[in-house]
């Protein structure tokens, strides 16, 4: 069952005791979760001069201490709800754990803040339809982390290449990330035993009982009761960004392959996958990777009857159809995390809908989780992406 937590009884003044914010009015920003991500997308955030970030939560102290040294005079919270209940945060920025994603996110709609919250949007697929609702019903700006939304050389790339149709009829988008670091780390040695300042019932939150466990809290990513693994945390960028260029978020069938094959240290999910997504407007979609030490990089290839572009967070080549063509490569410019919190800050002011709004986040998050149950029920999955439910067979 999905945790709504205490903020309820705020839901029928949220919108109510909402400041309405002008051009030069500042935003409040309070942080949840201030981990190494979350104290990285916090920068970018202090990079906007109209941004001042007002609080900082987390259940482990010395992250909020290690917070507070680039936002001094920012209040200090163990209790996500405590924060929300505070008139000095306007928006949050959610940087926890995959599992306290809905929770927050729905508590903070109801506490009536705009929210800016890291991918993927959901742990379990059923969460999806509530957080779309609840962000809805309270008119919240919701912006999910999934930056390439608001980079300038994907967006150019899909104008040049996509809304003009030089592409050609698309068949096939192959999708690969190889080796990510984040899903390989080690708790160093302050973690080695539960800190006293660490509120280890609280990072459990929804997720069942069972004693601390430093890999469980500090490489998250490897367990499924908190993440899911390379899919959900990698995939869900690169089938968001096929999703922007193709305009269609609709996959109908997905089936995946995988396991724990190299990293036989406690996780539970795989290090190697391979998931295939077909989708209603004739193409497929597949994602590879592993954590092998011999295989590195990560890209999007999209291929179509007039050419094929491939791109990445550096860089995009086109090669034109035939042989020995001559590509356009276009480098990528700004900094795309930077990009995405500047369009949430402009939309917290204006009321529109961010690049990475909460359906598109829903959307994209919900494709993963497709190749994550496939994975786990070792079989073919059908889905209905109009009703979102997993058909019988």
């Amino acid at each position: 069952m999905l945790r709504l937590g205490g903020s309820a009884a705020l839901a029928l003044t949220a919108s109510s005791q909402t400041r309405v914010l002008g051009a030069a009015d500042r935003v409040r920003l309070g942080v949840i979760g201030c981990g190494g991500r979350g104290r990285s997308v916090m920068g970018a955030f202090q990079k906007n001069a109209s941004v001042q970030v007002t609080a900082l939560c987390d259940v482990y102290a010395a992250r909020v201490d290690q917070a507070m040294q680039d936002a001094p005079g920012a209040k200090g919270f163990s209790d996500h709800r405590k924060l929300l209940d505070s008139q000095d945060v306007d928006a949050v920025l959610v940087a926890t754990p995959d599992h306290w994603h809905a929770g927050v996110v729905i508590d903070a709609a109801r506490a009536g803040k705009d929210i800016y919250v890291e991918k993927p949007l959901t742990l379990k697929i059923e969460e999806g339809p509530q957080i779309v609702k609840e962000v809805r019903l309270r008119e919240r700006v919701c912006q999910v982390g999934m930056q390439q939304r608001s980079a300038r050389h994907f967006l150019r790339a899909k104008q040049e290449y996509f809304d003009t149709g030089r592409l050609g009829k698309v068949t096939l988008a192959r999708t690969w990330w190889h080796g990510n670091g984040a899903h390989l780390r080690q708790a160093p040695p302050e973690l080695q035993a539960q800190p006293s300042n660490l509120d280890w019932g609280r990072y459990l939150g929804p997720v069942k009982w069972r004693e601390y466990d430093p890999p469980q809290y500090f490489n998250f990513r490897a367990y499924l009761d908190f993440g899911g693994g390379q899919i959900t945390d990698l995939f869900t960028h690169w089938i968001d960004a096929v999703h922007m260029m193709m305009e269609q978020d609709d996959p109908v069938s997905a089936v995946s392959a995988g396991g724990i094959y190299h990293y036989k240290d406690g996780r539970t999910a795989p290090d190697t996958i391979n998931t295939l997504l077909e989708y209603r407007g004739d193409w497929t979609a597949t994602f590879e990777a592993t954590l092998a030490p011999g295989k590195g990089g990560a890209g999007i290839e999209i291929v179509g009857t007039e050419g094929r572009l491939m791109i990445d967070r550096g860089k995009y080549e086109f090669y034109p159809a035939g042989r020995d063509v001559t590509p356009t490569i276009v480098e990528a410019e700004g900094d795309m995390t930077v990009d995405h919190v500047n369009n949430f800050v402009d939309c917290v002011r204006s009321r529109k809908r961010p690049n990475g709004d909460v359906w598109i986040g829903h959307r994209s998050a919900q494709a993963s989780h497709l190749g994550n149950i496939a994975y786990l029920e070792k079989r073919r999955l059908k889905f209905d992406p109009d009703r979102e439910v997993i058909l019988p067979l």
